[in-house]
This record gives structure tokens, sequence and C-alpha cells, in this order.
């Protein structure tokens, strides 16, 4: 038994103890560093003041154009070169120009240019120099699955002093990511690396979920195999406990046993980050709770006559379903919004959001348990929070399953049944120590994320000492 924890440990240890050293150090930066990601003030940021006074076409008609009958959402928008309608489905954006129903589609470098540098001139950035760098279905920052309805991509380089980069959808003209020298750089020696997430094997999604699961699942094995063996190699010498190694072996040995907990709890919820589905619930709906807490709304109703009363600096205008009925959500600023509810001809106000009685009339349908819902508090065990600042989110309980909706635009967030909820136990919090106590003193969280992945850096680079000796000493 021990000599196979030790074969075990040591073979698996000695290629992956690299890698265990690396994701330590890339940890601490990816702290400081995230992923690049647009946010929801940038994009709103980037969106000039919508023209409304020329004739155009109802949102109905850009969907008969567009030959789409149930899409997700609406949106209308102001581009360089007029109003659009960007329409939403299930892994698909289509654009249609609201004044002429043609394709609205950006294949031209030119015109993803002048949307570029409008967009970077309205976010207060230096675009004078901008220029198309490249036109690309994948580079490094575009790998994420949520980018594959707006493939390819133009990428535009400012050429101002941060090196700020825009991508711009050549499915809808929309600038749907900015990146910046500082974080291209640091992402390269973080997330890049942590998540093992070159271009080249993160674009085929597939591959790269195997990939990293597997990788992921040996080291939690090297990391058990270690625990296990770690109080077995004590011994009692002189009525105390000692190890049974000397140098870089004893090192390892008690700095094993200090941290070991810790590693093999970031291990293990490492590992589990790669889930996707595999022993955990995904959160997603099911086609059914789909088609109740969406459904299928008359889109008829969304008619060119709701924008004759739409005036005063709006910047988007969106139409969504929720519960089967349909909704139109007019936006001036990022907090500054009007909901309303559409049936047929007329549309009556609902408010800024969502109201308690919207939510639970979609969800008394969904079983007969169903709680009325609850606004999700600050501090919650199972934080979720809207796009918008200060949007509620609101959570129906149905028997032991949860649904968060966003009151600011009814979309589902998340469902979070059983399995989901000892998700976020077992992988967020523990990976990430996003524990509500922790979450609330953001100086204390630092100080034990840097802290434990400074230790368990300096644990794995004495495993590494060890195997590189162990594995040179094989090869003579």
């Amino acid at each position: 038994m021990i000599r196979a924890l030790i074969l075990t440990h040591r073979w698996l240890s000695i290629p992956l103890g690299p890698l265990l050293v690396l994701w330590f150090a890339t940890g601490i930066v990816m702290h400081y560093v995230p992923f690049p990601a647009q946010t929801e003030s940038e994009r709103f940021a980037a969106l000039p003041v919508l023209d409304v006074a020329m004739s155009l076409h109802g949102p109905a008609e850009a969907l008969a154009k567009a030959g789409i009958d149930h899409p997700d959402r609406i949106r209308l928008v102001q581009r360089m070169d007029g109003p659009v309608y960007v329409i939403s489905t299930a892994g698909r954006s289509t654009a249609i120009h609201a004044d002429t129903l043609a394709t609205a589609e950006v294949s031209a470098p030119d015109i993803a240019l002048s949307i570029a540098r409008a967009a970077a001139q309205r976010r207060g950035l230096e675009a004078d120099g901008a220029a198309v760098a490249a036109l690309d279905d994948y580079d490094q920052w575009t790998v994420p699955n949520r980018f594959d309805v707006h493939r390819p991509l133009h990428r535009i380089a400012l050429n101002d002093p941060g090196g700020t980069e825009l991508y711009v959808s050549s499915r809808t003209g929309e600038v749907v990511l900015d990146t910046t020298r500082f974080e291209r750089a640091w992402n390269y020696v973080g997330s890049v690396v942590h998540w093992i997430y070159p271009t080249i094997l993160r674009k085929d999604w597939a591959a790269w979920n195997a990939a990293v699961w597997w990788l992921s699942l040996a080291a939690v094995v090297a990391a058990v195999s270690g625990a296990l063996l770690g109080p077995m190699r004590l011994r009692y010498h002189e009525a105390r406990l000692c190890s049974r190694y000397r140098g870089w072996h004893l090192w390892h040995h008690w700095a094993g046993l200090i941290c070991m907990q810790f590693v093999l709890t970031w291990m293990v919820s490492g590992w589990l980050s790669m889930d996707h589905g595999r022993l955990f619930a995904t959160g997603r709906l099911t086609p059914s709770e789909q088609a109740i807490l969406v459904g299928a709304p008359d889109w008829t109703d969304a008619t060119a006559g709701a924008l004759a009363a739409v005036h005063g600096g709006v910047r988007e205008i969106e139409w969504f379903a929720f519960g089967g009925r349909l909704y139109q959500r007019i936006r001036r600023a990022p907090s500054q919004q009007q909901i309303s509810l559409l049936d047929g001809a007329s549309a009556r106000i609902v408010g800024r959001f969502l109201q308690p009685a919207d939510v639970n009339a979609a969800a008394s349908r969904l079983r007969g348990d169903c709680a009325r819902s609850s606004e999700v508090e600050p501090g919650d065990d199972y934080p979720f929070v809207s796009d918008v600042p200060g949007a509620p989110v609101h959570r129906v309980i149905c028997g032991d399953t949860w649904y968060q909706v966003d009151a600011a635009s009814g979309a589902v967030l998340e469902k979070l049944a059983p399995s989901r909820r000892a998700y976020r136990w077992l992988y967020q919090a523990l990976h990430t120590l996003d524990f509500p106590a922790l979450l609330a003193q953001a100086a204390l969280r630092t100080f034990l994320i840097v802290g434990l992945c400074a230790i368990g850096l300096v644990f794995s680079i004495t495993g590494v000492v060890i195997g590189w000796r162990r594995l040179r000493m094989q090869l003579r």
C-alpha cells in the first residue's frame, strides 16, 4: 500500500510539479488582473443617443426580415450608419437596419474602424491613431464561447498610450471587448497559464475541456497520495514526532503537513471548475422551464408605434420576453431605465424594474410549491448582482430549487438546484474564498488568497527540486 502511494505520488508529481508551481504563482496574478472583459458600464458609455425622429420599421418587421420566429431579445441601438436592431437567439446574433430592413452585418474593415473610433471617443479614449489590426475568428482574448455569435471579430488598435484594442462584432457591429497593453501582458503570465488557455487549444472547446479536466484530476490524485503519505512517513523519536527525511525532502514533508489542507481543497476545487455538468448541475433551465419563465409572446405587439413616444436622450431600447409576456425596456443611462408591458396596441408602465408581482405570476406556473419571490440581499450566501446599479435580483424558491431573476432585464440568471448550491461552496467558495464574510472584508480576503498561494508556491517548488533530482538520478 505505502509503496503504491509512493510510486503514484512520485511519478505524477514529477511531470505535474512545474504545473502546480505555475498554478499557485498565476493564482496571485489573477487576483489582481482578471481576464479582459467589457463591463456593462463601458458598453453603455460607448452608445450614442438614438435617433428615432426618422421613419423606422418596428422590431416585428425586423424579425420577419431576419426570418426569426422566437428571439430571446431585440435591442435597438444607434450606430454611425444609423439605428440598428440587434436580434439575439440561442447561438446567433443578427443585425438589421431599422430604416431599410437591410442586413447590418459589418464586413468592411473601414466601417468597423469608424464604429470603434466613435465608441472610443465617447468613452474618453484617444482614437486619432486608430487602425484596423486584424479580422480573426479567434485570438487569445476572444476564445471564450460567448464570442461565438460575433465571429469573426474586427480588432481595432487605438494606438493610444495604454495600447487599447477594441473588438467589433462582424455580426452586429457592436464593440464587444476591449483590452489594454497592461491587461494583455499580465494575463499572459496569469489567466492564460492558469487556465491552460493558449488559443490553439482553447478554440476547440471540447479538446480544451477534456485536456484540462484530466490534467486537473491527475494533479488531485498526486495531491491526495501525498496527503496520505505525509502522516505515514512520520515517526516517534525521543518522545516527539520526526520526519524520516533530510534536506529538500524534509522541507517538502513538513511544508506538506502544514499546508496540505489548503493544497487539497484548492486542487479539488480547481478540478471542479472544469465540471461542466459532469458531477453537478449546470444551472441552466430545462426546455419546459424556459418555456414558462421566458415563453413565446406575440412579437407582433412590438410595432413601430412603440417608438413614437420615445424621446429625451434614449440610448438603447430593448424588447424581451418574460413569463410569456412582452416587455419594452427604455434605457437612458446605466441606472436610468423604464420597463413597460406591451399588450396589443397598449403599453402599461411597470416601473424601473420588473415588480415582484410580475415574477410571481411567471413562477406560479412552474410548479405548485413555489413561494413568493424575495430580493437577494447583500451578503447573501448565494450572491447575484445585476448589471444595472441598484437593481434587485428576485429569488423564487420552488421546493428545493431556486430561480434567480434580474429585475432590470428579466433574465433568469441561474437555476440553483441542491446540486448547484453545493457546487457554489465546493468550487467558488473554496477556490476563490468568496465566502460572504470575506467578501465584506476585501483586504483580509486578498491577504488570505495571496498568502495561501505563496505558501503553496513555496511548497510546490520543494517538490519540483526533489522531482528534478530524482529524474536526474533515474536518467543516470
